[in-house]
């Protein structure tokens, strides 16, 4: 065709040596293993007895590497056999299966506890960048030494017969996992695989969730915490476990979302005055005049059976068209639609070291925050979690594990070797690989050296140069 002339006197072929496609492999696994991760997690798997041709630490972190890269399943691995001239020798889908099947409850926790070691030091060498460790902002105010953990569930649909699969409160079929990350960092602090009929409020999840994703983090930063649970995960024991978990040493706050379900809620909210609702603010803090909020748990009724500190904040907004079929009768008398929140954020003093945090309008802005999680999944599901590739239990789990190994290198990546590059350090899995990961390269060999050499017109190649030097200039833990 006229049109089209590029192609005239194009020969495609399958005959050239030396190349190298998806080069951004090499600051994966340069991070991994220059964070110790690598080498912490053979021992953690190994087995008496037992002596793999590949190490296993190698072959979970391979299988991560490949998961932050775009596989979807354990075949994927093939993609970094490629890489064998620069990596070294690659697991085998076989070799990734069998490391895999060892996820059982014993090995987890060892994982975890790795896990929980190396984040320790990572960490450490965040705080050291010129970023510096990244606290969260909220309505223009510093969280300046708080940790953010969000929880929330998910479902991921199976398409055939899978072990522990089963019916979901959305009528599909498949695994109900429960995961809880740092919203902070985001990175995957824990995730509990659950079979599709699992329940959205199930207390003891929630609460195993919640330990374990403490547990990774560092004990000298336990000392502020701030967890968000929306209201699908909201339980009376819920709330009573979130205020055992504070201390002298600890402080432990909440918000939550309160599912109303009551007369003595809606009661509440129409004892308030008019004078009581106040606008309702936005990330930025700037005011929105269209939506208020008030605190009501001078007028909760209910409030009595509950814990003492407990305070709820009610929304008002105006409902959107598909929410019009969904309100009460109460709603459609008043013309609103509404929302409520419980915490323990104090009336007096609200978040230490955060001023004006113990007004309705920060707390109700705080945790509408909580809705970053939804991205979270998102991402999580963009690498690895769409769809579990095994029909067994156990290496479905292993999966999960490979999976979130998999959020934290991306996440790490992004904070130690590109928090300077406007356009990657928040940038999501498929911004990331495509910019950045999946650059193909060559590899030559020059007086004993090997030499990875990528397009000089790549235009993200400074950013890549960049994040390699600052990898491989990480001090290896102590």
């Amino acid at each position: 065709m006229k049109d089209t002339p590029w192609d005239h006197g194009l020969r495609v072929t399958a005959e050239a040596d030396g190349l190298v496609g998806h080069a951004g492999a090499v600051l994966l696994r340069k991070l991994a293993d220059q964070a110790g991760l690598t080498a912490a997690l053979g021992p953690a798997l190994a087995r008496a007895g037992k002596s793999p041709l590949v190490d296993r630490g190698i072959a979970l972190v391979s299988m991560a590497v490949a998961i932050v890269l775009g596989a979807t399943s354990m075949n994927d691995i093939a993609l970094l056999a490629h890489h064998a001239p620069v990596l070294g020798a690659e697991p085998s889908d076989t070799t990734v299966r069998r490391t895999l099947e060892l996820a059982g409850p014993r090995t987890l926790d060892k994982a975890a506890r790795v896990r929980a070691r190396v984040r320790a030091h990572v960490w450490s060498l965040i705080a050291a960048t010129p970023a510096g460790f990244p606290w969260l902002a909220v309505a223009g105010k510093l969280l300046a030494g708080w940790l953010v953990i969000d929880m929330d569930a998910t479902l991921i649909t199976a398409h055939s017969g899978k072990q522990g699969a089963a019916p979901t409160w959305k009528k599909g079929y498949g695994f109900h996992p429960l995961g809880a990350w740092l919203a902070n960092t985001t990175e995957s602090l824990a995730m509990l695989l659950r079979p599709g009929n699992a329940g959205s409020n199930t207390f003891a999840d929630h609460a195993a969730v919640l330990t374990a994703a403490i547990r990774q983090i560092p004990a000298r930063m336990r000392t502020r915490l701030l967890v968000r649970v929306d209201g699908a995960g909201a339980s009376h024991e819920l709330i009573s476990h979130l205020l055992s978990l504070a201390s002298r040493r600890r402080t432990v706050l909440f918000t939550c979302g309160w599912m109303i379900t009551q007369a003595s809620d809606e009661q509440a909210i129409r004892l308030l005055p008019a004078a009581a609702w106040q606008a309702a603010v936005d990330q930025d803090g700037a005011v929105q005049e269209d939506k208020h909020v008030a605190e009501i748990t001078h007028l909760l009724s209910r409030a009595a059976g509950w814990p003492a500190g407990l305070r709820w904040i009610v929304r008002r907004t105006k409902p959107s068209r598909r929410q019009m079929r969904n309100l009460t009768a109460f709603e459609r008398a008043t013309g609103w639609r509404y929302s409520i929140i419980v915490t323990n954020i104090p009336a007096a003093g609200g978040i230490p070291g955060v001023p004006g945090s113990h007004h309705a309008q920060f707390i109700d802005v705080l945790h509408r925050e909580h809705a970053v999680v939804e991205d979270r999944v998102r991402t999580a599901k963009a690498m690895g979690l769409r769809n579990l590739p095994s029909k067994t239990w156990t290496v479905n789990c292993g999966w999960v594990l490979a999976a979130s190994i998999a959020a934290d290198l991306s996440a790490w990546c992004r904070l130690l070797g590109l928090y300077d590059q406007e356009d990657l350090k928040d940038a999501e899995p498929d911004t990331l690989r495509y910019r950045l990961l999946s650059l193909p390269a060559r590899l030559v060999r020059h007086a004993r050296a090997r030499v990875l050499k990528i397009s000089r017109t790549w235009p993200w190649k400074e950013a890549f140069l960049a994040c390699w030097q600052r990898l491989c200039a990480l001090p290896e833990p102590a």
